[in-house]
Parts: C-alpha cells; structure tokens; sequence
C-alpha cells in the first residue's frame, strides 16, 4: 500500500529516518536492526514498517539525502567568481556540514570504509562528475595564474579530510583540546584559511 502524503505520515517518516540515522551512525548497517530503530522511534516494528519496507529502504534513503545535501557546496563552486573567496566559501560549508550534521558525516564515512556497497553507483556517477568540473575550474584558475599549481584532485580531496575530520573525529578532538578550545569548527575554519591559502597563493 502506498503512504498516503499527508502531514502526519510526513512526521512519522521523519521521525523513522531520524531515528534510523542515530541507530546507524553509532552501528553501521550490519550492526543495526530494525527494531532498534523503531525503538529509538518510539514506534512498533510493525507501525514503521508501513512507512519503510525494510532496513534498506531506510538505509538508502537516508543515504541519498545525506550525498544530495554533501554534493550542493560543491555544485555552488563559481568558475567566474574569485578563487580564494569560492575555495573558502566551499570550506567552510563542509566545516558547517560537520557542526550540524556529524551523525550525517559518520554514516558516510562507515558507508565509505566498508566498501560503499550501497553508494558504489552515486560515487562514480554524480560524485565524479561534480568532482570532474570542479577540477576543472581549479586548474583553469590555476593556468590563469590564480592560484598555484597544485594537483586540483588532491586538493579536494585535502578538504575533504580536513573538514570531515571535525565531525568523524570529535570525540578525539575534543579529548586533546579538553576546555581549551569550545568551538574548534571556528578555530579550524580560520587554520585551514592559512593554510590553504599560503599553499595556494600563486605569488
């Protein structure tokens, strides 16, 4: 039976995917069941199953979420823009990413060391080819004399592992940092500023 799209079912399935979200970032897809996620949801195993007809309808769909809300910061890279300020713009939407989203970020991360079983065909499809034009503009500033040379594919690879880091790795961070530090997003913001553009200053 379909779901019928009222405002109701709308807030049940947001209240699955959420929950879902929790139950998988904390144990991956083999680790986690459905009747922890109904658990966590407040809801019979039965009454979520209406909704979602099974783990992995639940586990892909938060899947596509999360990589249509990772990509939007990198469909936003303006060719004609500056590259310093489109660079740090971009940095710092996943730096962002990282503050709201890290369940988000620890799902992909789990999804990406266990192979990307479920995420193979989105990585070399949509991923690429956004990966693909944006190194494209990196290298064309690049030979304008605009940035410094530099291999365009490990730099965002670079950005990657560095915003990333904040969200997968916090608990980490915030063991060496302990009270010295309360908001190391903003900290690092300005860090991976310098440090990216002192690499990337062409002069």
């Amino acid at each position: 039976m379909a779901v019928k799209n009222t405002r109701i079912q709308r807030e049940k399935r947001e209240i699955i995917l959420d929950a879902a979200l929790q139950v998988f970032s904390e144990n991956g897809f083999r680790g986690a069941t459905l009747d922890q996620i109904a658990e966590v949801a407040g809801l019979s195993k039965p009454n979520m199953l209406y909704y979602f007809a099974g783990k992995e309808v639940i586990y892909r769909t938060l899947l596509s979420r999360l990589l249509e809300t990772w990509l939007k910061p990198l469909e936003g890279i303006d060719q004609a823009g500056d590259p310093h300020k489109e660079i740090m713009r971009y940095i710092c939407a996943k730096l962002e990413f990282s503050r709201k989203f890290p369940r988000e970020s620890r799902l992909f991360a789990i999804e990406i060391l266990n192979g990307a079983p479920r995420l193979s065909g989105e990585l070399d499809g949509a991923l690429k080819k956004l990966v693909d034009r944006s190194v494209g503009i990196f290298q064309k500033w690049m030979d304008e004399g605009r940035l410094a040379q530099a291999d365009p594919y490990h730099l965002i690879f670079a950005i990657w592992a560095t915003t990333q880091h904040y969200a997968d790795f916090a608990v980490q961070m915030r063991a060496v940092l302990g009270e010295k530090d309360p908001d190391p997003i903003t900290t690092g913001g300005k860090f991976l500023e310098d440090l990216f553009f002192r690499g990337l200053d062409p002069r």
